[in-house]
Protein backbone atom coordinates (compact mmCIF):
# COMPACT_ATOMS: atom_id res chain seq x y z
CA UNK A 1 0.00 0.00 0.00
CA UNK A 2 1.38 3.15 -1.23
CA UNK A 3 2.26 5.80 1.59
CA UNK A 4 1.14 9.72 1.54
CA UNK A 5 4.33 11.87 1.73
CA UNK A 6 2.94 15.49 3.33
CA UNK A 7 4.66 17.15 5.94
CA UNK A 8 4.41 16.51 9.66
CA UNK A 9 2.81 19.52 10.95
CA UNK A 10 -0.37 19.67 12.83
CA UNK A 11 -2.32 21.59 9.82
CA UNK A 12 -1.30 18.51 8.01
CA UNK A 13 -2.85 16.25 10.32
CA UNK A 14 -5.84 18.43 10.71
CA UNK A 15 -6.39 18.05 7.11
CA UNK A 16 -5.71 14.56 7.08
CA UNK A 17 -8.17 14.02 9.85
CA UNK A 18 -10.95 16.11 8.58
CA UNK A 19 -10.43 13.74 4.68
CA UNK A 20 -10.36 10.64 6.61
CA UNK A 21 -13.87 11.43 8.50
CA UNK A 22 -15.25 12.74 5.10
CA UNK A 23 -14.21 8.81 4.02
CA UNK A 24 -15.50 7.51 6.86
CA UNK A 25 -19.12 9.15 6.25
CA UNK A 26 -18.79 8.21 2.30
CA UNK A 27 -18.27 4.59 3.23
CA UNK A 28 -21.19 4.22 5.71
CA UNK A 29 -23.39 5.82 2.51
CA UNK A 30 -22.04 3.63 0.27
CA UNK A 31 -22.39 0.43 2.19
CA UNK A 32 -25.75 1.38 2.92
CA UNK A 33 -26.59 1.81 -0.93
CA UNK A 34 -25.02 -1.15 -1.88
CA UNK A 35 -27.14 -3.22 0.42
CA UNK A 36 -30.56 -1.73 -1.00
CA UNK A 37 -29.11 -2.20 -4.70
CA UNK A 38 -28.72 -5.70 -3.26
CA UNK A 39 -31.99 -5.96 -1.74
CA UNK A 40 -33.58 -4.21 -5.07
CA UNK A 41 -31.57 -6.63 -7.46
CA UNK A 42 -32.85 -9.63 -5.27
CA UNK A 43 -36.26 -8.56 -5.75
CA UNK A 44 -36.20 -8.49 -9.59
CA UNK A 45 -34.29 -11.24 -9.71
CA UNK A 46 -36.86 -13.76 -8.20
CA UNK A 47 -39.82 -11.55 -10.09
CA UNK A 48 -37.52 -12.88 -13.77
CA UNK A 49 -37.48 -16.30 -12.57
CA UNK A 50 -41.09 -16.60 -11.43
CA UNK A 51 -41.76 -14.90 -14.93
CA UNK A 52 -39.01 -17.49 -16.93
CA UNK A 53 -40.36 -20.41 -15.30
CA UNK A 54 -43.93 -19.66 -16.81
CA UNK A 55 -42.36 -18.16 -19.96
CA UNK A 56 -40.91 -21.74 -20.58
CA UNK A 57 -43.83 -23.87 -19.73
CA UNK A 58 -45.97 -21.94 -21.97
CA UNK A 59 -43.42 -22.36 -25.14
CA UNK A 60 -42.99 -25.75 -24.57
CA UNK A 61 -46.69 -26.19 -25.76
CA UNK A 62 -46.58 -23.42 -27.97
CA UNK A 63 -43.32 -25.51 -29.75
CA UNK A 64 -45.30 -28.79 -28.79
CA UNK A 65 -48.66 -27.86 -30.47
CA UNK A 66 -46.60 -26.16 -33.90
CA UNK A 67 -44.74 -29.26 -34.02
CA UNK A 68 -48.05 -32.02 -34.09
CA UNK A 69 -49.45 -28.70 -36.52
CA UNK A 70 -46.60 -28.44 -38.83
CA UNK A 71 -46.47 -32.43 -39.18
CA UNK A 72 -49.91 -33.00 -40.04
CA UNK A 73 -50.64 -30.05 -42.19
CA UNK A 74 -49.55 -28.80 -45.55
CA UNK A 75 -46.51 -26.62 -45.22
CA UNK A 76 -47.10 -24.59 -47.97
CA UNK A 77 -50.52 -23.41 -46.17
CA UNK A 78 -48.94 -23.44 -43.07
CA UNK A 79 -46.99 -20.53 -44.26
CA UNK A 80 -49.87 -18.87 -46.42
CA UNK A 81 -51.96 -18.60 -42.61
CA UNK A 82 -48.75 -17.45 -40.92
CA UNK A 83 -47.80 -14.65 -43.70
CA UNK A 84 -50.04 -11.92 -42.25
CA UNK A 85 -49.73 -10.93 -38.82
CA UNK A 86 -52.50 -11.08 -36.76
CA UNK A 87 -52.61 -7.82 -34.69
CA UNK A 88 -50.31 -4.45 -34.11
CA UNK A 89 -49.37 -2.87 -31.05
CA UNK A 90 -47.01 -0.54 -29.80
CA UNK A 91 -44.10 -0.26 -27.41
CA UNK A 92 -43.24 2.77 -25.12
CA UNK A 93 -40.32 3.22 -23.17
CA UNK A 94 -40.21 4.98 -19.77
CA UNK A 95 -37.55 5.51 -17.57
CA UNK A 96 -37.17 5.39 -13.08
CA UNK A 97 -34.88 6.13 -11.23
CA UNK A 98 -33.95 2.94 -9.11
CA UNK A 99 -30.93 3.93 -6.36
CA UNK A 100 -29.62 6.43 -8.84
CA UNK A 101 -29.93 3.86 -11.57
CA UNK A 102 -32.05 4.98 -14.19
CA UNK A 103 -33.53 1.35 -15.66
CA UNK A 104 -36.15 1.15 -18.42
CA UNK A 105 -40.12 0.65 -18.41
CA UNK A 106 -42.01 -0.80 -21.33
CA UNK A 107 -45.59 -0.42 -21.86
CA UNK A 108 -47.07 -2.34 -24.33
CA UNK A 109 -50.18 -1.39 -25.87
CA UNK A 110 -52.90 -2.73 -28.81
CA UNK A 111 -56.25 -1.69 -29.95
CA UNK A 112 -59.28 -3.91 -28.87
CA UNK A 113 -60.69 -4.05 -32.36
CA UNK A 114 -57.28 -6.07 -33.06
CA UNK A 115 -57.15 -8.03 -29.96
CA UNK A 116 -61.16 -9.15 -30.18
CA UNK A 117 -60.12 -11.16 -33.58
CA UNK A 118 -59.57 -14.72 -33.11
CA UNK A 119 -57.28 -15.48 -36.00
CA UNK A 120 -56.25 -13.93 -39.09
CA UNK A 121 -56.77 -17.15 -41.13
CA UNK A 122 -59.57 -19.70 -42.02
CA UNK A 123 -60.21 -22.50 -39.95
CA UNK A 124 -60.70 -25.01 -42.62
CA UNK A 125 -57.71 -26.28 -43.92
CA UNK A 126 -55.69 -25.26 -40.72
CA UNK A 127 -55.20 -27.63 -37.51
CA UNK A 128 -56.47 -27.33 -34.13
CA UNK A 129 -52.73 -27.71 -32.67
CA UNK A 130 -52.05 -24.40 -34.58
CA UNK A 131 -54.99 -22.74 -32.92
CA UNK A 132 -53.70 -23.86 -29.68
CA UNK A 133 -50.30 -23.04 -29.99
CA UNK A 134 -50.87 -19.36 -31.54
CA UNK A 135 -52.58 -19.21 -28.70
CA UNK A 136 -50.12 -19.87 -26.09
CA UNK A 137 -47.80 -17.60 -27.69
CA UNK A 138 -49.61 -14.48 -27.77
CA UNK A 139 -51.08 -15.39 -23.83
CA UNK A 140 -47.07 -14.70 -23.31
CA UNK A 141 -46.18 -11.74 -24.86
CA UNK A 142 -46.94 -9.24 -22.03
CA UNK A 143 -44.86 -11.53 -19.74
CA UNK A 144 -42.04 -11.48 -22.37
CA UNK A 145 -42.01 -7.93 -22.86
CA UNK A 146 -42.16 -7.69 -18.15
CA UNK A 147 -39.10 -9.89 -18.55
CA UNK A 148 -37.35 -8.38 -20.96
CA UNK A 149 -37.90 -5.09 -18.80
CA UNK A 150 -36.72 -7.29 -15.78
CA UNK A 151 -33.52 -8.51 -17.41
CA UNK A 152 -32.30 -5.30 -18.08
CA UNK A 153 -32.58 -3.57 -14.99
CA UNK A 154 -30.79 -6.62 -13.49
CA UNK A 155 -27.77 -5.98 -15.89
CA UNK A 156 -28.26 -2.10 -14.62
CA UNK A 157 -28.43 -2.48 -11.29
CA UNK A 158 -25.78 -6.13 -11.19
CA UNK A 159 -23.38 -2.86 -13.17
CA UNK A 160 -24.27 -0.14 -10.61
CA UNK A 161 -23.17 -3.12 -7.37
CA UNK A 162 -19.71 -3.70 -8.95
CA UNK A 163 -19.21 -0.20 -9.30
CA UNK A 164 -20.04 0.54 -5.67
CA UNK A 165 -18.99 -2.70 -4.19
CA UNK A 166 -15.33 -1.58 -5.81
CA UNK A 167 -15.82 1.68 -4.34
CA UNK A 168 -16.55 0.66 -1.00
CA UNK A 169 -13.19 -1.48 -1.25
CA UNK A 170 -11.22 1.03 -1.99
CA UNK A 171 -12.04 3.51 0.77
CA UNK A 172 -12.16 0.59 3.23
CA UNK A 173 -8.80 -1.04 2.19
CA UNK A 174 -7.04 1.65 0.66
CA UNK A 175 -7.77 5.31 1.19
CA UNK A 176 -9.25 5.17 4.84
CA UNK A 177 -5.86 3.40 5.89
CA UNK A 178 -3.41 5.28 4.36
CA UNK A 179 -5.39 8.37 5.96
CA UNK A 180 -4.70 6.58 9.13
CA UNK A 181 -0.99 5.67 8.61
CA UNK A 182 -0.58 9.31 7.46
CA UNK A 183 -1.81 10.48 10.95
CA UNK A 184 -0.08 8.45 13.00
CA UNK A 185 3.08 9.21 11.30
CA UNK A 186 2.69 12.92 11.86
CA UNK A 187 1.60 12.25 15.40
CA UNK A 188 4.77 10.15 16.31
CA UNK A 189 7.19 12.69 13.98
CA UNK A 190 5.29 15.84 16.38
CA UNK A 191 5.59 13.73 19.57
CA UNK A 192 9.25 12.91 19.10
CA UNK A 193 9.86 16.48 18.17
CA UNK A 194 7.90 17.64 21.36
CA UNK A 195 10.42 15.39 23.50
CA UNK A 196 13.36 16.51 21.56
CA UNK A 197 12.24 20.30 22.46
CA UNK A 198 11.17 19.25 25.92
CA UNK A 199 14.40 17.38 26.44
CA UNK A 200 16.70 20.44 25.07
CA UNK A 201 14.87 23.03 27.29
CA UNK A 202 15.46 20.37 30.73
CA UNK A 203 19.26 20.90 28.56
CA UNK A 204 19.34 24.26 28.48
CA UNK A 205 17.83 24.87 32.40
CA UNK A 206 20.07 22.45 33.64
CA UNK A 207 22.92 24.36 31.73
CA UNK A 208 21.45 27.76 33.49
CA UNK A 209 21.01 26.36 36.64
CA UNK A 210 24.95 25.22 36.51
CA UNK A 211 25.84 28.75 35.01
CA UNK A 212 23.81 30.34 38.23
CA UNK A 213 25.60 28.20 40.91
CA UNK A 214 28.94 29.08 39.46
CA UNK A 215 28.30 32.32 40.03
CA UNK A 216 26.82 32.10 43.54
CA UNK A 217 30.37 29.99 43.97
CA UNK A 218 32.12 33.13 42.64
CA UNK A 219 30.60 35.55 44.26
CA UNK A 220 31.11 33.45 47.57
CA UNK A 221 34.96 33.09 47.14
CA UNK A 222 35.10 36.66 46.31
CA UNK A 223 33.53 38.32 49.30
CA UNK A 224 36.09 39.06 51.65
CA UNK A 225 36.31 37.92 55.29
CA UNK A 226 35.23 40.12 58.07
CA UNK A 227 37.94 40.65 60.81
Amino acid sequence: MAEIRVNPTRMEMKKLQGRYNTARRGHKLLKDKRDELMKQFLEVVREDKALRERVEKALELYYKGFSVASASGNPKMLKEALICPKKEGSLEVTYKNMMSVIVPEFSYSTSESEAAQSFNYGLAFTSGDLDVSLRELGGILEDLIRMAELEKQAQLLAEEIEKTRRRVNALEYIMMPQYLAAIKSIKMKLDENERGNTTRLMKVKDMMLEAQRRTNKQSDEEEPVAE
